[in-house]
């Protein structure tokens, strides 16, 4: 049984890499991923299947080909996505990695929250959904960076 759980965690987790963007959803990989290549972190909390301007983000920045194409090559991306139909419900493990990380970094519980953070956790700046080009997105979450 645990062998299918773990299974079915990893096809859940591939099968949503596989959209919009390549999104990490493990902070410890994230982590690592970015002292590595020496990569900042843009860890996004959104809830994917009720937040309008959540949505509005995706379809206007992480899904564009031109964010897709620089995050590739500068960031490395983080999602702690909180959804609330029962259809979209995470695995009970990654909703409380999900927690933890809103514990640490999004007390308010604001959606969308965009954090830009260094190897270490160390943030660097946050912002949300602002109506903005791909390229002026990109440009503010490089402003953050030091």
């Amino acid at each position: 049984m645990k062998k299918y759980l773990v299974f079915l965690l990893f096809t859940v987790i591939s099968v949503g890499s596989i959209n919009a963007q390549d999104w990490n959803t493990d902070f410890t990989i994230a982590k690592n991923l970015a002292r590595t290549n020496n990569l900042p972190i843009v860890l996004v909390f959104q809830g994917s299947d009720w937040c309008a301007p959540c949505i509005k983000l995706d379809r206007a920045i992480w899904s564009t080909d031109e964010f897709k194409s620089y995050a590739e090559e500068h960031y490395v991306m983080l999602q702690a996505d909180f959804p609330r139909r029962k259809n979209n419900a995470l695995p009970e493990e990654q909703l409380n990695k999900n927690k933890a990380l809103a514990e640490s970094y999004n007390r308010q519980g604001i959606f969308p929250f965009v954090v830009v953070m260094n190897a270490h956790g160390k943030v660097y700046g946050e912002t949300s959904y602002k109506k903005l080009t791909p390229k002026e997105y990109i440009e503010e979450l490089n402003s953050f960076i030091k």
